[in-house]
């Protein structure tokens, strides 16, 4: 079974799969819960309950929330686990969130899953940056075909279209470009080194060949997945699906 519930804010979309326990499952930075559905459903068909929530200021949550600090992503990924314990499974962003939630609350992590993300830090612009290309986007889209003339074809671009909203002038994205900058400013604001030596339970870090993360953000092996960008999820599904379940029925 399959359903979208929203509360105090929070769009989540939870797989009923059977009684093996549950997964939290986070998408990155301008993401969706939409994208990870994929995933979360060969998740659920091996007898897991999956969650897969849109996080703050993504897809159908709010969209502009007053807090996008690290601890609100966190308090959100907190707030979920009213069951008790799960697998931490996130990418990119929803890694750090994961991967920090792991270590705030060792309590509530059966097992951390690190896809293409890191303890975060580096600085710089490229927060600015990557707010300013997505205010470049030149919305509202007049339809799919001329968002795909835009963003292209690749596994993220098509996530992307899907996940457009229409409105009476067209097709918009799910997220504020401002928002966006913010949130992931607050990620490479700090490294979290820290945190992610604190984290207790079994760690999986699945990096794409071709990803983007900095090599100094990552802590520990890593299974690397040839072919794959830094969507992983997207780019190789079915490689990223057999990693996951061989993670968590291990552990």
């Amino acid at each position: 079974m399959e359903k979208r519930t929203t509360t105090a804010g929070l769009s989540v979309i939870t797989l009923s799969g059977g009684d093996r326990g549950t997964v939290l499952l986070l998408h990155g930075l301008a993401g969706s819960a939409t994208e990870m559905v994929p995933l979360a459903r060969g998740i659920a068909a091996a007898g897991y309950r999956v969650l897969v929530p849109d996080q703050r200021g993504h897809g159908h949550s709010t969209r502009r929330p007053d807090d996008v600090s690290r601890a609100a992503y966190v308090r959100d990924a907190v707030a979920l686990l009213d069951d008790g314990p799960a697998w931490l499974v996130g990418q990119s962003m929803g890694a750090h969130t994961a991967m920090l939630t792991a270590a705030a609350r060792p309590d509530l992590c059966r097992g951390l899953v690190i896809i293409e993300g890191g303890v975060g830090g580096g600085g710089g612009d490229y927060p600015e940056r990557l707010g300013k290309w997505f205010a470049s986007w030149p919305v509202p889209f007049a339809d799919e075909a001329a968002a795909r003339r835009f963003l292209g074809d690749a596994p993220i671009a098509d996530a992307w279209i899907a996940g457009l909203e229409r409105r009476a002038d067209g097709l918009w994205p799910r997220f504020d470009a401002d928002v966006m900058a913010a949130a992931i400013r607050e990620v490479a604001a700090v490294a979290r080194g820290a945190e992610r030596d604190r984290v207790t339970a079994p760690v999986l870090t699945i990096l794409g060949e071709h990803g983007t993360l900095d090599p100094a953000e990552v802590r520990g092996p890593a299974v690397v997945v040839a072919g794959a960008g830094h969507d992983v999820h997207l780019d190789r599904p079915d490689e990223t699906l057999r990693l996951v379940l061989a993670f968590v029925s291990g552990g």
